[in-house]
């Protein structure tokens, strides 16, 4: 309105001058305006000039921090998970994708609560939104549980959460989503044909505490596994409390050389901190092991992985970044990843033969074709209840 009204003064006065002009035939018509209406018109003008000056940069301001949701100025992203920051596998996944996003862009420093106990998640989620955030990115359910009210209270930062298939959409928050069966039916048919290689017969599958999502997990495997050799075999064992002790080192390391003693061939970590440890134990055993969740098992130098299971939270991140960005992302929606489709889940060899390596690709878009639809179906609905 104020800068409206200073262009009004200036046209007056402008107008003015030429009523003038017109007024008087016999005026110098070539003749300097007055010395008033002269710094009246450079004042209207300088004072324009100055006002789109501020617009312009203030639209410059807020076009160079797209992701600056509270408008501080700042970008700065926020990350809380269950497991440790640097477990080698998908908690250490989400921690690094989030400090390259923050560095390539200029961001300020992430600000990272790992290994948050399910029962405080919610003071420490409360915590992590007055560190002025733009964004928390959420590494679990066992995090998000319980606390979907603070997506829509905290509403000035955007909430992400890679949750998981058991997880329903949200208001306030943004989640990906895969399907434990799938993922996991890859990653069976991968196992066997490694066995069916090597000359084994038996895996030992490593979780936490018979949560739904690991049967589904598990029971994606066995169906994998079978469609290799039905004669395979898989054993399920709990290392850790109930609920989400993925990273008992101690009862992980007693449940595998339990399963070393019983003739295992194979190890699944589908563990969280406790995962790097039993990696290193089959390697040194000669076992076949594969990642859970990381899909940079493979570049490792100091472990050997003979496939990866990818369900990257990393991964998942560089898109929806992406679209958050762009401001296509929608809170209270979700982005699936399906195997066969989606380059950044399933099962994939790190060392293996062409022949392997085209099976399994062969055999992950016979998955992303919906041709194992109705067995997904019915492990979802036996994992689930429903």
């Amino acid at each position: 309105m104020r800068r409206l009204g200073i262009k009004l003064v200036a046209l007056i006065a402008v107008l003015g001058l030429i009523a003038a002009a017109c007024g008087d035939d016999d005026a110098d018509t070539t003749a300097a305006p007055s010395t008033t209406e002269a710094a009246t018109t450079t004042e209207a003008a300088t004072t324009t000039e100055a006002a789109t000056t501020t617009e312009a940069a203030t639209t410059t301001e807020a076009m160079a921090n797209p992701a600056d949701f509270n408008g501080d100025g700042v970008v700065r992203i926020g990350v809380a998970t269950d497991g440790p920051r640097d477990d080698g596998a998908y908690y250490q996944a989400l921690v690094e994708r989030v400090e390259r996003i923050s560095a390539d862009n200029g961001f300020e420093a992430p600000v990272v609560v790992d290994e948050i106990d399910t029962a405080n998640s919610r003071v420490e989620l409360e915590n992590l939104a007055a560190q002025n955030v733009d964004i928390i990115a959420i590494g679990s359910e066992a995090v998000a549980r319980d606390n979907e009210d603070l997506f829509t209270t905290y509403d000035e930062i955007f909430w992400y959460c890679n949750c998981g298939s058991g997880y329903a959409d949200t208001p306030g928050l943004l989640r990906s989503a895969d399907s434990g069966a799938e993922l996991n039916i890859s990653a069976g048919y991968a196992a066997g044909l490694l066995l069916q290689e090597r000359g084994g017969d038996s895996v030992a599958f490593l979780g936490c505490c018979d949560l739904p999502f690991e049967f589904e997990s598990l029971w994606g495997f066995e169906f994998g596994l079978a469609q290799v050799d039905p004669t395979f075999t898989v054993t399920y064992t709990p290392t850790g409390q109930f609920p989400y002790d993925f990273n008992n080192v101690a009862g992980a390391t007693e449940a595998y050389n339990n399963a070393v003693a019983e003739g295992a061939d194979a190890v699944y970590p589908f563990l969280g901190g406790a995962h790097e440890p039993i990696v290193q134990l089959a390697n040194a055993d000669g076992l076949i092991v594969n990642t859970a969740g990381s899909s940079q098992g493979c570049e490792r130098d100091d472990l050997d992985y003979d496939f990866e299971v990818m369900f990257d939270a990393g991964d998942y991140l560089e898109p929806l970044f992406e679209e958050i960005l762009a401001g296509t992302a929608e809170e209270g929606t979700a982005r699936y990843f399906t195997v066969g489709i989606d380059p950044q889940v399933g099962a994939v060899f790190c060392d293996a033969t062409p022949e392997q390596v085209q099976m399994l690709a062969d055999f992950n878009a016979r998955i992303g074709a919906g041709d194992f639809a109705d067995k997904i179906y019915e492990i979802l609905s036996e994992a689930y209840g429903f």
